[in-house]
């Protein structure tokens, strides 16, 4: 296997089941009546987290009209977040088969703090149908880690 095959395995597939991380930044609309991070503003960062991961992981597959959609969010939500934390979201794909894939995310702050935990499953559907699409092996294989 050439260097670039090397790189280009560990630069995309590889990193589907690898933490990817993406900084946070608390606005003051995130806060609530308590002064603390909302928690609609979790979900909108597990979504954010999930789509800059999967636009890295699928920069090696051909364009497609498919659309990733939630099919369910489990959130634990374990500590506050507070307007002067610096957060960091953590994702990782989990378990996937041709139908359903979940994602992992983690919200914590910089110094390793776990604030909440989400596992999403999402499913792929067809841009100009709307309809549920069964993953191609491509992209299978991309979030296998294959």
């Amino acid at each position: 296997m050439n260097a670039n095959k090397i790189r280009m395995c560990y630069s995309c597939e590889m990193l589907a089941n690898l933490p990817y991380s993406m900084p946070l930044k608390i606005e003051s609309t995130d806060l609530d009546a308590l002064g603390h991070v909302n928690n609609v503003v979790y979900l909108r960062w597990v979504q954010e987290v999930a789509a800059s991961h999967w636009e890295l992981l699928s920069k090696t597959l051909p364009p497609s009209d498919a659309v990733w959609v939630v099919l369910r969010h489990e959130i634990d939500y374990l500590k506050a977040a507070q307007p002067s934390d610096n957060l960091v979201a953590k994702t990782w794909v989990g378990a996937t088969d041709g139908l359903r894939s979940v994602r992992h995310v983690h919200i914590e702050t910089a110094s390793g703090a776990l604030l909440a935990k989400t596992q999403t499953t999402w499913c792929l559907v067809d841009g100009s149908t709307g309809q549920v699409r069964r993953m191609s092996k491509a992209v299978l294989d991309l979030l296998k880690g294959l």
